[in-house]
């Protein structure tokens, strides 16, 4: 096996190049196939299938506020986050910021730019400190050539982020900051919870409030109003709604459903 040349942007956007030695040590590698089994697209892969695909990946750390890569950057391949948060958006002409995703740890991104020339469609910044898996994409596309099962899960991964970008869609046309907001708290109640219901907000303010397609000074006083109406309650990192009952009901009542 010939070393994998590979080439990489920094936060700075300088372009860097590395080799991939082929002797990698067999700790290197179980440690990404790891990282690769965690993934829903990698899920039940049979072991020397992720120990190839973890042969050429290699392992990024990005420090907070840094980029993974920006609109139009040649792919280089797809990532899988083994630690942090990537927070993906664009950035409108105005130079608004729309969140479109927060992918976590186990969660893979970009695979749609393999198969594309136009380079990355949107922008990749980490919230945190984190760490991702890249698979570079001249290796992993041979594979595939050899291996059409593959293929197929990364038509499925990509149909998940396709119904993702819907539910933004369908989210962003609701009519007011509040509605889409108690949408968001719906949709993260467990399915089928009663009563009193805990929630990791999991990212900070300003991300939510881009998510929700707001500021953060609005999407305060969006808090500040259902905490008074004592519909929700905050706790440093946790959101508690009262009653899931009442939530729903609210949501309903501002969609004109009842």
């Amino acid at each position: 096996m010939h070393p994998e040349i590979l080439r990489w942007r920094d936060a700075k956007g300088a372009v860097h190049s590395g080799i991939v030695p082929s002797d990698i040590t067999p700790l290197r590698t179980a440690a990404l196939a790891a990282t690769l089994r965690s993934c829903q697209l990698f899920s039940g892969l049979p072991p020397g299938d992720l120990d190839a695909i973890a042969a050429f990946s290699v392992l990024r750390t990005l420090s907070k506020d840094s980029y993974l890569f920006h609109e139009g950057d040649p792919s280089e391949g797809f990532y899988v986050v083994q630690k942090g948060a990537i927070n993906v958006h664009r950035v409108s002409a105005t130079g608004k910021e729309q969140v479109i995703y927060v992918f976590r740890p186990g969660e893979s991104l970009a695979e749609a730019s393999l198969a594309s020339e136009r380079g990355y469609p949107a922008n990749a910044r980490a919230l945190e400190s984190s760490s991702v898996v890249m698979v570079p994409k001249a290796p992993f596309l041979a594979l595939i050539g050899r291996r059409p099962d593959l293929g197929l899960r990364m038509l499925g991964s990509m149909s998940q982020h396709l119904r993702v970008l819907v539910g933004l869609v369908e989210d962003l046309t609701l009519k007011d900051v509040e509605t889409r907001f108690l949408n968001w708290l719906v949709k993260h109640c467990p399915r089928g919870a009663v009563g009193r219901v805990e929630i990791a907000l999991g990212s900070t303010k300003r991300v939510l409030a881009a998510e929700l397609g707001t500021s953060s000074e609005t999407l305060s006083r969006t808090f500040a109003k259902l905490r008074d109406e004592e519909l929700i309650e905050i706790d440093g990192s946790r959101l508690i709604v009262r009653d899931v009952d009442e939530l729903q009901a609210r949501f309903r009542k501002l969609l004109g459903e009842e």
